[in-house]
């Protein structure tokens, strides 16, 4: 139930977004299912991947990457063990992780956010101190977790940055993912997990350190590891995609969004990010931020909306500088003089790139 009484959703759940495409391949679906599975595992990798079904309807891909990626995240999930999915952020694992339960058990919305704060709680389940204070432990009194709701349901339950958790409190999770059963001591009773339950949990590879996995969590997870795109053309398809998406759910008036400025946008994240140039000819420092192609979205998003509201309509570079720079430069002192030294032996020297040079430097100054 949502406490939102407006129809006028800024980002509605993948399950309403998609669910044309989502009936479609469910009329269609003839496959062997999972027990409680909403579509069979082909039909949720073809969800994930796009496709043109037998009758012609055409499904739009919501991941553009390696198609045996998929089919493993999917094939663990019809198993007992639990999904992780790790990355860099940016790479689409909150966005696989949406989608994966939305194909599979028709709704996303049983979802933990992973902080420091993370209590036992939030994983497990918690009381309504009132009914509990006044009638003692009981079932009425006792307000379950996403978690537990899964269990009972056979649905997947999503676990956003499992690596920020506490690793004390991570540990709660290895008897659910193991024996599938959730003790609940206070009424001397357990929940034990009906088919269809699984866990598919996201973690930044940057977060090495923060809170590590226990060697027994960790042997609960099958890890895929979801690859920053391995193209420009690959990228750049991706943020397009993305973007025209983004703009329809804004409601921003019309514009346009070259390619050739798109292309640019994403070169620069790329160059940046590995160091190099393209063509392999120069060496570069690499700012401290990840430059991801979730962050390459949100800059053209941000010009996108300047070129509407304060411009023609059409993406210049003077839209894209601002966000741009704001992206590269998270240390004000280490990061200026990186983006700086870039623009001066790459951007500058680069054709028909000097009026982004000139729009970044006015930026910067």
């Amino acid at each position: 139930m949502s406490l939102n009484p407006s129809s006028d959703i800024l980002r509605p759940h993948a399950e309403v977004q998609y669910a044309e495409e989502l009936a479609a391949l469910k009329a269609l679906d003839d496959r062997p299912k999972p027990v409680n599975w909403q579509l069979s595992p082909w039909a949720v990798v073809t969800y994930l991947l796009g496709g043109t079904l037998d009758n012609g309807f055409v499904i739009e891909p919501k991941y553009i990457g390696q198609r045996r990626l998929m089919e493993i995240a999917v094939a663990t999930l019809a198993t007992d063990r639990a999904l992780l999915l790790l990355g860099v952020p940016g790479t689409a694992k909150s966005w696989v992780s949406e989608h994966l339960t939305a194909a599979i058990s028709g709704h996303s919305n049983l979802l933990i956010q992973g902080t420091a704060g993370t209590s036992e709680d939030a994983i497990r389940y918690s009381w309504n101190y009132a009914r509990l204070i006044a009638e003692g432990p009981s079932p009425a009194a006792l307000v379950p977790s996403p978690l537990l709701k899964g269990m009972q349901e056979g649905s997947m339950v999503r676990l956003e940055e499992l690596t920020r958790i506490p690793s004390d409190v991570q540990d709660t999770l290895i008897t659910v993912l193991s024996e599938k059963v959730l003790p609940v001591p206070e009424l001397a009773t357990e929940v034990q997990a009906a088919r269809g339950f699984n866990v598919i949990a996201t973690a930044n590879d940057r977060d090495k350190g923060v809170n590590e996995l226990s060697s027994a969590l960790r042997r609960r997870f099958n890890t895929v590891v979801l690859p920053l795109p391995t193209s420009i053309a690959e990228e750049v398809q991706i943020v397009h995609s993305r973007v025209e998406k983004t703009g329809r759910a804004l409601q921003l008036p019309e514009t346009t969004a070259a390619l050739e400025q798109i292309s640019r946008l994403v070169t620069i994240f790329r160059e940046l990010r590995s160091g190099v140039t393209e063509n392999g000819k120069t060496k570069l420092k690499s700012p401290s931020g990840t430059l991801s192609t979730g962050e390459a979205i949100s800059v053209l998003n941000s010009g996108l909306a300047l070129a509407a509201y304060f411009g023609d309509g059409t993406l210049q570079a003077a839209d894209l500088a601002a966000g741009l720079t704001g992206a590269v430069i998270k240390d004000p002192v280490q990061d200026r003089v990186v983006w700086l030294e870039y623009l001066e032996t790459v951007v500058k020297e680069r054709a028909g790139w000097k009026d982004l040079y000139r729009a970044c430097r006015e930026v910067v100054e």
